[in-house]
């Protein structure tokens, strides 16, 4: 079976989180060869849509493929061959603005109504796709992400994970990475709420470190921090190379996730394989990944968020086992094993 994979994400502007995804699922199936897997890479410049509309179903049929499996919701529906469709979430339905655009909504509606199959990767993304979209079809598979090395509770031979600290020049203090946290969805007011409530009760202290460089929003939550008497206690940081985050994240003492929506929370599933407990939004994307490995809270409660952190802070090293546990379930073999199923299904 011949496969084209649409690898977009790799050479064209796409969300992190996105482009990380399609990196680990293509390397995996091409590393298990069960089968052919044809990298489609768009132009280093042009119209992505063109691209889609003429130039893959073009390659489809020269190549002679199978099929074409894109990794983000918009594919190419005309052509030969089977298509799936990758839907990550459906933000408006959580009051969340940001991937909430027209084009995204139109593919969520009408690509479910063209592709032989639309994956997700959690099962409260599904839940909405089939309330709102596909109502009783089979056609949804759920295909949870995957982590592997480098995230790992020990740093490998030759790495010190704190030159981080050094470089970055981060005090000593208990770390919380607030992961891209400038952007709304993420929701950092909420953590720095709890923070703020925290500090109120006297607990232990704690240092956000907010990556993603400067926003309108992450003004805005400045401003909050600077209102409740915190900004020694916060700590702005650029995007972080990824060749740092493995580091980062086994340094931290509790990775906050409390953002109004996602589709899975790839920061959640890194941070329990380097061993370090997550705070997550009850109900939501993330806490479905943590599992019960998570610390879930009610991110409109201060008070809840702080009992979260604290409970992270002070069980840090009795959580290691149940995290790296939890994080061991989720393999990028398996989920490309779950990849080739559908594929074997449509065949």
């Amino acid at each position: 079976m011949r496969i084209g994979v649409d690898v977009s994400p790799l050479h064209r502007p796409h969300p992190r989180g996105v482009a990380r995804v399609t990196a680990g699922l293509v390397e995996a199936l091409e590393r298990r060869a069960r089968m052919e897997v044809v990298r489609l890479a768009p132009p280093a410049s042009g119209s992505l849509r063109r691209w889609r509309a003429v130039d893959l179903p073009r390659a489809a049929r020269e190549q002679r493929l199978d099929g074409i499996h894109s990794c983000v919701s918009a594919f190419a529906w005309r052509g030969p061959g089977a298509r799936v469709q990758t839907i990550h979430e459906l933000p408006w339905l959580h009051g969340a603005r940001e991937g909430a655009d027209l084009r995204h909504r139109l593919w969520a509606a009408l690509g479910p109504l063209c592709a032989d199959a639309v994956l997700t990767a959690t099962e409260l993304v599904a839940r909405d796709l089939r309330r709102r979209v596909l109502p009783g079809t089979s056609r949804i598979h759920v295909c949870p992400w995957g982590v592997g090395p480098p995230f790992q509770d020990e740093p490998p031979p030759g790495v010190v994970d704190e030159a981080v600290l050094a470089h970055y020049r981060l005090p000593q203090s208990p770390l919380a990475p607030c992961l891209g946290a400038v952007r709304p969805k993420k929701n950092l007011s909420a953590i720095v709420r709890g923070l703020a409530e925290l500090r109120r009760r006297g607990g232990p202290a704690l240092q956000l470190v907010v990556t993603g460089g400067d926003t309108p929003q992450l003004r805005r939550d400045l401003g909050l921090v600077s209102q409740l008497g915190l900004s020694r206690f916060v700590t702005t940081l650029d995007e972080i190379p990824e060749a740092d985050l493995p580091s980062m994240l086994r340094l931290a003492s509790v990775v906050p996730v409390l953002s109004r929506s996602e589709g899975f929370g790839l920061p959640v599933l890194e941070a329990l394989a380097s061993g370090t407990p997550v705070v997550v939004a009850r109900g939501t994307a993330q806490a479905e990944v943590a599992g019960e490995a998570g610390i879930q809270v009610d991110p409109d409660d201060p008070a809840s968020v702080a009992d979260g952190l604290e409970r992270a802070l002070a069980g840090r090293e009795t959580l290691r086992p149940k995290l790296a546990l939890r994080a061991r379930s989720f393999t990028w073999d398996r989920c490309a094993e779950e990849v080739e199923g559908i594929w074997r299904s449509l065949a």
